[in-house]
């Protein structure tokens, strides 16, 4: 009997998890076991006190095809659809509140739920090749989970034109709309995203982890509740032992000191 292969991938280099969505036949369409398998992947990085950034990418020809819509039409009752867009909701706030930050490697179409995936990342370089869509008003259906991250990535006028229409963008549209951080070439992409995470993964973990949930929490507020929970912020951070001794060692001009492992 043939063992069947893991629907999520991973590999750790230097404090660099990558997690590789492998179903390519079914163009890493999310389907419940794709969204359970990453979850478990995400809870056990979260612990991980080694891992200082994600990348999350995926195999064959396309980075996700959006949820697997044989599945919804298999079992399209209220209680059973809530169930499978609930795991989905859970899984990008999962991604939200991860400590490190995650970096998506785009390639091929990133479609509905498969747009969401990248949105709901940190940061995203996508191959020129790249195409995004939220398509499913084209069956019927408006993507409502994929536009919380979408409209909050790109604002609302330009998500609207993608959730109305259906309409494919390519990767230096999505990039000037603010979907994904740069375009570049197939034959770069491996080594943008590499540099990216290793530049990321040089710096203090425990700053980055603190800075991420300031990021995300702030970009809620109102602008004076923004900048109280900006002042409370960096003042924790400024507890953090990696700072002080930054600081210090900027003071006293001399190299800077090796970065603690952030607490788990």
């Amino acid at each position: 009997m043939t063992e069947t292969a893991p629907l999520v991938l991973r590999q750790d280099v230097d404090g660099i998890a990558t997690l590789t969505l492998n179903a390519p036949s079914r163009l890493n369409a999310l389907s419940a076991a794709m969204v359970k398998a990453l979850a478990d992947e995400f809870s056990a990085i979260a612990a991980d006190t080694s891992v200082r950034v994600v990348i999350l990418a995926a195999a064959g020809k396309a980075f996700c095809a959006g949820h697997d819509l044989k599945e919804i039409d298999a079992a399209p009752g209220q209680s059973q659809c809530e169930a499978l867009f609930g795991d989905g909701a859970s899984l990008m706030l999962q991604i939200a509140a991860l400590p490190q930050p995650v970096i998506a490697k785009v390639h091929g179409i990133a479609t509905a739920a498969g747009c969401q995936l990248v949105a709901g990342c940190d940061l995203a370089i996508a191959s020129v090749d790249a195409k995004f869509a939220t398509s499913g008003i084209n069956l019927g259906l408006f993507c409502a989970m994929p536009s919380v991250p979408i409209a909050r990535t790109m604002g609302r006028k330009a998500a609207a034109e993608m959730l109305y229409t259906g309409r494919f963008i390519d990767a230096v549209d999505a990039a000037d709309k603010g979907l994904i951080n740069r375009a570049v070439g197939a034959d770069t992409l491996d080594v943008e995203v590499e540099n990216l995470a290793r530049e990321i993964a040089a710096k203090s973990p425990a700053a980055v982890a603190s800075g991420k949930a300031f990021l995300r929490a702030q970009l809620e507020l109102k602008l004076d509740d923004a900048y109280a929970l900006a002042t409370r912020a960096m003042a924790d951070n400024m507890q953090i032992e990696d700072a002080q001794g930054g600081v210090k060692a900027f003071v006293e001009k001399r190299p800077l000191p090796v970065w603690k492992d952030r607490k788990a």
